[in-house]
């Protein structure tokens, strides 16, 4: 069973892996913590993009020697390919790390799987360790990848007025986790410049049906998609079972039309309330799709 300390460096690790959102893709976003063998923190680490150092490999290198017989504290199941980047699980193996601690298993691993291989060389190996937790920031990629398909997430204002600074402003808040923005303005990347272009290229617009779409983006390396407004309202809305997250904003001042209406249309069907932040000129509200698991 993790202990304590490697408790709180997983909560750590969780924290560091969200420092890849909208920039890892189509690799996953991971973070890692390294103890000596006396359990303090010699190395942290977490994934920026593909192409550059996984995050097992940015904490040994930060820990160097002080990693032998020390604890890999890592949200996902070490690589056990060798792709772009070195396998993780060689490279914990190489720098003499006794113990893995890992929150959640990697569905796209090769072979055997990096747990089994760091197994059979002798280390003591953990796994499914606080995975709601790691879901929290790794659960939109692990959703995208079993289905071949983008987490979409579709942002509006509640009164449907589709104002400009409404949508700018959700666009600055929710696009620095997404991969891909869909607004009426254009398609771009939620953080410019974010991904390696030789891994990761924008689709052509939305123009027709929108699964189809969807799997392009899949294809050229998209997992997370911000679809912003009204402008495409109708394909999400014919395809609703497609969208995974709604996040509305409810001003304070009621919406015109009547804001007794306007609430009544708040939950879609087939989704349920996730979070409510209030703020100062009102509330965002985020839903998501009812009964669908991120695991």
């Amino acid at each position: 069973m993790a202990s304590d300390v490697e408790l709180a460096a997983m909560r750590q690790a969780i924290t560091l892996s969200s420092f890849g959102l909208g920039t890892t893709s189509p690799n996953p976003p991971v973070g890692c913590v390294i103890l000596d063998r006396h359990d303090v923190t010699v190395g942290v680490g977490y994934h920026r993009r593909k192409g550059e150092a996984h995050a097992e490999v940015i904490g040994l290198s930060a820990a160097g020697d002080a990693a032998r017989g020390g604890t890999a504290v890592v949200t996902l199941e070490p690589c056990n390919h060798i792709g772009v980047t070195p396998a993780c699980r060689q490279e914990l193996i190489n720098a003499g790390i006794t113990r893995v601690v890992i929150s959640v298993i990697d569905p796209t691993s090769r072979g055997d799987g990096g747990a089994a291989v760091l197994t059979a060389h002798g280390i003591d190996v953990e796994t499914n360790v606080i995975p709601d937790e790691t879901l929290t920031v790794l659960g939109p990629w692990l959703a995208a990848t079993r289905r071949r398909r983008p987490y979409l997430t579709w942002a509006y204002p509640l009164d449907k007025q589709d104002s400009q600074p409404v949508n700018e402003q959700l666009t600055a808040d929710l696009r620095s986790r997404a991969d891909l923005v869909l607004s009426d303005k254009a398609l771009e990347e939620g953080v410019p410049g974010g991904h390696a272009p030789e891994h990761f290229t924008l689709p052509d617009d939305l123009s027709g049906d929108l699964r189809p779409w969807l799997s392009a983006c899949y294809a050229t390396g998209s997992r997370t998609i911000l679809a912003v407004g009204a402008h495409h309202s109708d394909a999400l809305h014919d395809n609703l079972d497609c969208v995974d997250e709604i996040v509305v904003t409810v001003e304070k001042s009621p919406p015109t039309g009547g804001f007794a209406a306007a609430m009544a249309g708040l939950t879609p069907e087939g989704f349920e309330l996730a979070d409510i932040s209030p703020g100062r000129t009102g509330v965002l509200v985020r839903l998501r799709r009812a009964n669908r698991s991120l695991a």
